[in-house]
């Protein structure tokens, strides 16, 4: 058996006049985060690990924001097509730790539904998945509420 861990980080700002997607899950706010797709950073964060757990390159590679067939679109799309790249490429996921920072909204009522979400559309058990929320204490971009960041670590095995 082959094991791998890959890493991924994504982070995109928070404006006006958009939906909030964290995990797959829309989650009631004033702001929304900006991007091609539905800016998911916890989707994306998880699809940037698995890919370079896999040595499949990124996100950006398999799904560019200058493609029209992607504005917009929901990302546990990504993460289906993702999953189903690794799956072909003959590996298959051990489990995810991943964190979302975010100063606004408390996200820790929402990780329930995120992991649900989220294993239904992996195709793996909620207990392969764990999902923490935190803040900056106020410090940085995320702090001052301009932005969320995540990141995840991912193992796979072949």
């Amino acid at each position: 058996m082959k094991i791998r861990v890959g890493f991924g980080y994504d982070v995109h700002a928070l404006v006006p006049d958009r939906e909030l997607w964290l995990g797959g899950v829309r989650i009631a706010h004033e702001k929304g985060l900006l991007g091609h797709s539905d800016a998911d950073v916890l989707i994306h964060a998880i699809c940037d690990a698995l890919l370079g757990a896999a040595d499949m390159r990124d996100i950006g590679f398999h799904f560019p924001d200058t493609a029209a067939q992607y504005a917009g679109i929901d990302s546990k799309v990504l993460l289906r097509e993702t999953m189903r790249l690794l799956r072909e490429g003959g590996y298959e996921l051990g489990n995810i730790d991943a964190t979302v920072a975010a100063e606004r909204p408390k996200l820790n009522p929402h990780i329930p539904e995120m992991k649900r979400v989220l294993a239904a559309v992996l195709q793996v058990d909620e207990g392969d998945i764990s999902i923490k929320a935190t803040t900056t204490e106020k410090l940085g971009f995320t702090g001052r509420q301009e932005g969320i960041a995540a990141y995840a670590t991912v193992l796979i095995q072949k």
